[in-house]
């Protein structure tokens, strides 16, 4: 998370919104969030229904503004690469 947090300026000039997703509760998402000085979202996904639809672990998802996903990056992502494959997949 703090990754992406260093580069969300790269991020949100490509209209990229990054987002977290865990079963955590609401609360503990909010201490985390403070603790690394996130400004992204962070959603609570108590009953796993989103970690069923898109799987379990460290994985970034890159869907696009029709709902497609455009990307898929497991472990953890090396975010230059993975801003240079956004770029391309604007073009």
């Amino acid at each position: 998370m703090k990754a992406f947090q260093a580069d969300i300026a790269a991020f949100e000039r490509l209209n990229t919104q990054v987002m977290g997703v865990s079963p955590d509760d609401v609360e503990t998402h909010k201490r985390f969030a403070e603790s690394l000085q996130l400004t992204f979202p962070l959603v609570s996904d108590p009953g796993g229904k989103i970690q069923a639809q898109y799987g379990p672990g460290r994985i970034a998802y890159f869907i696009d503004t029709k709902g497609v996903v455009r990307l898929i990056v497991e472990g953890m992502p090396d975010n230059r690469k993975v801003l240079a494959d956004i770029e391309q997949l604007l073009k």
